[in-house]
């Protein structure tokens, strides 16, 4: 077998170990996982997850996932618990212990601590005949047959079993919460997804210049206009209201249909019924027209349906929409 198909099957047994592994904890979610979750959803602290080693970077994860989806969480090094951290514990915290052979002596240390102050303790780990194990008040079975380490040494699998159990914890924590993506957007606002369900299209068109002729003004002007404000459109404004739109498309076309256009005027060139947009859509709305309608930026207005500025696609990259 040569170093490529060597290379290849490795990984694929990666894959399949690890999958295998991570269905097999279906056998394992029982009253206590239920329970669990009922505790955490009804606590009045927060989760304290503690680990460490590989398991301690695993509880990193599962913090961050448990704090985006409404759970307030706090990472705790087993490690620096013992020598001052402890204080991190307040009187209704509950207490996520997660690690592979729950026997390590770090968390042997940590565990009589945590016990006397009579928080909650709930144990993710492999071995249910461990210090841990036998200590915990809740256990979460992360029992995996072998790494996918060949040397079975390298913690992969059980990282892998231990992780899933912490996604599957916030999920359904997620789920009893009523957790919807409006509040998914309250934790995520600075990334592209919060933006898609947070960001208006005032936020956007405020940021613009904002173009606009009347029917009557000359060739000249709006050509001027259209170069001035950088954003290949304008609005033809009659009394407040939207009337056309003239585009740089507008203008090429006007330059192959006729060799005088010095007469010409806004009105005699302008697009009728452009596709307009209220300044309090959403945007990624915005974006939808524009993929339907092939354009390059829309026209907005306010509630009253008066011109109130213009959204360009380079916008919505800008912002990550796209």
């Amino acid at each position: 077998m040569n170093k490529h198909q060597t290379i290849i099957n490795s990984a694929n047994q990666v894959f399949e170990l690890e999958g295998q592994a991570i269905l097999n904890l279906k056998s394992y979610i029982n009253d206590d996982f239920v329970k669990v979750v009922d505790l955490i959803y009804n606590s009045k602290g927060r989760v304290i997850i503690t680990g460490i080693g590989k398991s301690a970077i695993i509880g990193n994860k599962i913090v961050a996932t448990l704090n985006s989806t409404g759970t307030p969480a706090i990472f705790m090094h087993a490690a620096e618990a013992i020598h001052g951290d402890l204080g991190l514990i307040l009187k209704d915290d509950v207490v996520i212990c997660i690690s592979k052979s729950g026997n390590t002596p770090e968390i042997k240390v940590l565990i009589p601590l945590i016990k006397s102050a009579q928080n909650t303790l709930i144990a993710i780990t492999g071995n249910a005949d461990s210090f841990l194990g036998q200590h915990c008040d809740f256990f979460l079975n992360t029992y995996v047959e072998k790494e996918a380490c060949p040397l079975n040494l390298a913690p992969t699998t059980s990282t892998t079993a231990q992780l899933a159990m912490g996604d599957a914890l916030a999920v359904c924590l997620l789920e009893v919460r009523g957790f919807s993506s409006r509040d998914f957007a309250k934790y995520h606002p600075g990334g592209a997804l919060g933006k898609k369900l947070y960001l208006r299209v005032l936020d956007i068109s405020s940021q613009n210049n904002k173009p606009e002729v009347h029917p009557d003004t000359n060739i000249k002007e709006v050509i001027m206009n259209i170069s001035k404000n950088m954003l290949g459109v304008t609005a033809v404004i009659e009394n407040q209201k939207i009337v056309g739109i003239i585009t740089d498309g507008d203008l090429r076309r006007m330059l192959t249909k006729t060799d005088n256009f010095i007469s010409l005027t806004a009105k005699d060139i302008m697009g009728v019924a452009p596709k307009v947009i209220n300044e309090h859509a959403m945007a990624i709305k915005a974006l939808e027209l524009m993929e339907t309608n092939d354009i390059s930026q829309l026209l907005v207005c306010d509630d009253n349906d008066s011109y109130a500025g213009v959204v360009h696609i380079h916008d919505l990259i800008k912002e990550g929409i796209i």
